[in-house]
C-alpha cells in the first residue's frame, strides 16, 4: 500500500430524486446575487481588511450593482461591530440595497447583533448552525433532536430579537452548515422546523440558504440535493432558496449554476472566488458566464480593471492571467491557428449582428479590454499573427505571401529572445529585411509616357554607377520590369503585387509590397512614398536589392 491510497475515500451518497426536472431547464435571468466578501471572504483572508479596506470593497460593491451584502458577524468582531456601526451612522446604505449579518444560534451574540442593526432600515439577519452527520457525531456529540433543538431556540431569538425594532424591515435567513453532508430528508426536517417558527408568507418570505460548506461531490449531486430540497420542504411559496458553493473540487461555479436550475432564487459568492480553502462561488464568472449566453447579469461588469485594483488592494490576493474572463491574457492568443482565425473573423464580424469570433466568447471591449493585447506574438505564433499586429499598430495589410516570407524571420527572432516579441520588434524586422531602396539600386527619378502601353524611362543608381533604363508595359511596374531585362539582361518577372494607403486625407502614404521572380528566385520587397507609382517601382528595388541580382551589375 502506497501512503497515496484511494481507498481511504468513499462517493458522496447520491439522492433519489424521482423524475428530476433540473436537466431539462435553462436559466433565462439572473438569480438574486448575495454578495459575502465583507464576511466570509474577509475571514478567509490572512490578514482582514481594516475598517478602511472594508469601506472601499463596500463601495465598490454598491458600484457594480449589488443589492444584498453580507457586511460581516458584528456579534464576534469588533471591526465588524465597527464597521456595521459606521454604515448606518454615515448612512452609507443606498435604499435599494440590503445588508446581511451572520450570528450563531446563541442569544447573547443574537441580542448583540440586533444593537449592532440599531437605526438600520432594511437587513437580513441570517443565523446558522452546523446539520451534517460528521459535526454531529464527532463535533457536537448531538443527535438530529438536540441539533433541531438549537436551531430552534436560535429562530425563536431572532424573532423576538427583531420584534424590539419594529420599524425595520427584517428578513430572516437560516443555514443548515454543511448542507451537502447532511442527510436530505434530515435537511428538509430541520429547516421545516425553523420555518415553523418564522411562518413565513408569499409576501414577507424568509432565506433558506443550502450551504455546500464543504464541496463533496460532482455539480450534478448538489443540483439533485437542490431539487429534493425544494420540492419537500414546507412553505416553498413563502421562501427564498439561496446557495452558497465552495470550490474544494473545483467546481463552485458549476454547482450554482445547476442549483439554479434545479430551483435556487439566490446565490451568495465573493467576487473573484476569495474564499476559505479553494475558495467561494466565483460571482464575477458566474455572472459573465450569464452575459456570455445573452442573459442580464444584472451587475455592472464593464470595469474589470478597476474591480481587480479595489480587490488586491484590499485582499492583498493575486488575479490568476488565466482567471476566467477577467485575467490579464484570458484574450490574448499566441497560437498561429488561433491568431488567424480571430483575425478572419473580426474582419468579416458586422456591428448588427450576434457576436461570431473564433476563440473570443465575447468582445473583449465590453469590459474594457481593447485589442492591443488579443494577439501577442512568441515563437508559437503564426503569420496571422505578426501581420494583425502590424495592421492595429502601424495600419499595414500585409499581402499572404508576404507573411509567409516574414513568419520564419519573426519566429527566429522569437526562439532567439526566449519570450514574446512585440509588434515594435516585429516591425523592426519587417523594415530591415524587406525595404532595400538605396543599395546597390537606388531610384532617383522616372518619367511616365502614355500610348498605347506605358512607358517608362527610369533614372537608376546601380553600384554607385548612374544607368537609366527604358521599357514598356501594361503598367508603370511591368513597363520597369521591362527596362531592367532590356538593360540588363537579367530575368525579372513581377509574380504578386499589392499596394494601399496609410492613412487618410492629404498626408496618406502609399506602401508597395512586390513578389519578384528574379533569375528563378522569388523575392519580396516593400517601400513607402506619398506617390503611389514611386513607391512601386521603389518596392521592386527592395526586391531586385534583397536578391543579390543587382550587385553583379557592372556599369
Amino acid at each position: 500500500m502506497t501512503v497515496f491510497d484511494h481507498h481511504r475515500y468513499q462517493p458522496a451518497p447520491a439522492v433519489q430524486v424521482q423524475q428530476r426536472q433540473w436537466p431539462d431547464r435553462t436559466i433565462t435571468r439572473a438569480p438574486r446575487w448575495a454578495s459575502v466578501d465583507l464576511r466570509d471572504g474577509n475571514q478567509a483572508l490572512l490578514d482582514p481588511m481594516s475598517v478602511a479596506q472594508k469601506r472601499r470593497l463596500w463601495a465598490l460593491l454598491v458600484k457594480l450593482g449589488f443589492k444584498e451584502i453580507e457586511v460581516g458577524f458584528p456579534s464576534a468582531s469588533q471591526p465588524d461591530y465597527d464597521f456595521v456601526r459606521w454604515l448606518i451612522e454615515e448612512d452609507q446604505i443606498p435604499d435599494d440595497v440590503t445588508v446581511q449579518v451572520l450570528v450563531q444560534c446563541r442569544k447573547e451574540l443574537i441580542d448583540k447583533t440586533y444593537k449592532a442593526l440599531e437605526g438600520v432600515k432594511r437587513a437580513v439577519v441570517h443565523v446558522y448552525n452546523s446539520t451534517s452527520t460528521v459535526q454531529r457525531e464527532r463535533v457536537f456529540n448531538q443527535g438530529c433532536e438536540g441539533i433541531t433543538r438549537i436551531a430552534v431556540q436560535g429562530a425563536k431569538w431572532v424573532m423576538e430579537g427583531a420584534a424590539e425594532y419594529p420599524d425595520v424591515d427584517w428578513t430572516f435567513q437560516y443555514s443548515p452548515e454543511s448542507f451537502t453532508g447532511t442527510e436530505m430528508d434530515y435537511a428538509v426536517e430541520i429547516c421545516n422546523a425553523v420555518i415553523d417558527v418564522w411562518q413565513p408568507t408569499p409576501e414577507n418570505p424568509c432565506i433558506i440558504n443550502l450551504p455546500a460548506t464543504v464541496e463533496m461531490t460532482t455539480p450534478n449531486i448538489f443540483a439533485d440535493q437542490v431539487e429534493y430540497f425544494c420540492t419537500h420542504v414546507n412553505k416553498r411559496n413563502s421562501l427564498l432558496v439561496s446557495v452558497h458553493t465552495h470550490n474544494d473540487r473545483g467546481c463552485a461555479v458549476a454547482a450554482a449554476e445547476l442549483a439554479v436550475l434545479a430551483g435556487a432564487d439566490r446565490v451568495e459568492g465573493t467576487l473573484l472566488g476569495n474564499g476559505e480553502r479553494t475558495g467561494n462561488m466565483d460571482i464575477v464568472t458566474m455572472a459573465m458566464n450569464l452575459y456570455s449566453q445573452g442573459i442580464d447579469p444584472e451587475l455592472d461588469l464593464s470595469n474589470p480593471d478597476e474591480m481587480i485594483e479595489v480587490y488586491t488592494e484590499c485582499t492583498k490576493l493575486p488575479v490568476h492571467p488565466r482567471h476566467p474572463w477577467v485575467g490579464e491574457l484570458v484574450y490574448t492568443a499566441f497560437s498561429g491557428s488561433h491568431q488567424d482565425a480571430i483575425q478572419k473573423c473580426l474582419h468579416r464580424q458586422q456591428k448588427d449582428e450576434h457576436w461570431q469570433v473564433a476563440y473570443l466568447p465575447i468582445d473583449p471591449k465590453d469590459i474594457g479590454r481593447d485589442y492591443q493585447a488579443v494577439i501577442r506574438v512568441n515563437s508559437q505564433s503564426g503569420k496571422g499573427g505578426m501581420s494583425f499586429v502590424l495592421e492595429r499598430d502601424y495600419g499595414l495589410t500585409l499581402p499572404r505571401w508576404l507573411q509567409t516570407e516574414l513568419a520564419p524571420i519573426v519566429q527566429t527572432a522569437s526562439e532567439t529572445k526566449g519570450s514574446e516579441i512585440n509588434s515594435a520588434e516585429i516591425h523592426r524586422l519587417l523594415m530591415e529585411n524587406f525595404v532595400r531602396t538605396s543599395e546597390p539600386v537606388e531610384l532617383k527619378g522616372y518619367r511616365i509616357t502614355r500610348a498605347d502601353n506605358e512607358m517608362v524611362e527610369a533614372d537608376l543608381v546601380i553600384n554607385g554607377q548612374a544607368r537609366t533604363i527604358r521599357g514598356e508595359g501594361e503598367g508603370a511596374i511591368s513597363a520597369f520590369a521591362d527596362g531592367w531585362r532590356n538593360e540588363t539582361g537579367e530575368s525579372l518577372n513581377v509574380v504578386d503585387y499589392s499596394e494601399h494607403a496609410i492613412g487618410e486625407g492629404s498626408d496618406a502614404q502609399a506602401v508597395a509590397y512586390v513578389q519578384l521572380n528574379v533569375a528563378g528566385q522569388r523575392v519580396s520587397g516593400i517601400a513607402f512614398d506619398n506617390d503611389t507609382i514611386s513607391a512601386s517601382l521603389n518596392a521592386i528595388i527592395s526586391a531586385l536589392n534583397r536578391s543579390g541580382v543587382a550587385s553583379s551589375q557592372a556599369a
